[in-house]
């Protein structure tokens, strides 16, 4: 490890790009959340678990693999999770893999309500990621943070879009 004194200072660029990233990506988080919840009554949250449970085989995820896919606390998806149940949109049932634990299974409703909210959450990130980061290489940016999200032993998921489920 190199000493202190060997690494070189932070580069104007670079000192304001560190305490820019957290407030920016709550700003959107935010921002898809309004959206969401304006035109459809559904959370960030529950759209994103909308989603990865319309990407899984037979439209069932393990709850924990849930929470992983959406980086979210277990019970933060229970929650969620429980919303979406009430509303038919997702249904729970025990895992014949693991007893103790419960798969949330995506219903036709839910997929329906899904691909609805779908052009409103590409239009959110229009407007609130990509509209802002006009004249970026969009490819450079990704593979910096998936090599970041690597790094850090996270795996990053690319997202589609609706319908791959039949």
């Amino acid at each position: 490890m190199k000493h202190t004194q060997d690494v070189p200072p932070l580069s104007d660029d670079e000192l304001a790009l560190i305490p820019s990233l957290k407030p920016a990506v709550e700003a959107m988080m935010r921002a898809f959340d309004t959206d969401l919840v304006r035109a459809h009554r559904m959370s960030h949250t529950e759209y994103v678990a909308l989603m990865f449970l319309s990407e899984a085989p037979e439209g069932t995820l393990q709850l924990s693999d849930l929470a992983a896919r959406c980086q979210q606390s277990l019970s933060t998806i229970s929650r969620a999770v429980g919303r979406l149940e009430a509303e038919g949109l997702i249904r729970r049932e025990k895992s014949l893999k693991d007893a103790r634990a419960s798969n949330a299974v995506l219903t036709d409703a839910g997929l329906a309500r899904f691909e609805e909210a779908w052009p409103t959450h590409v239009a959110s990130l229009r407007r609130h990621l990509f509209d802002q980061l006009e004249g970026v290489d969009l490819h450079a940016l990704a593979m910096a943070f998936q090599r970041i999200a690597t790094a850090g032993g996270e795996a990053p998921h690319i997202a589609a879009g609706p319908s791959r489920r039949t």
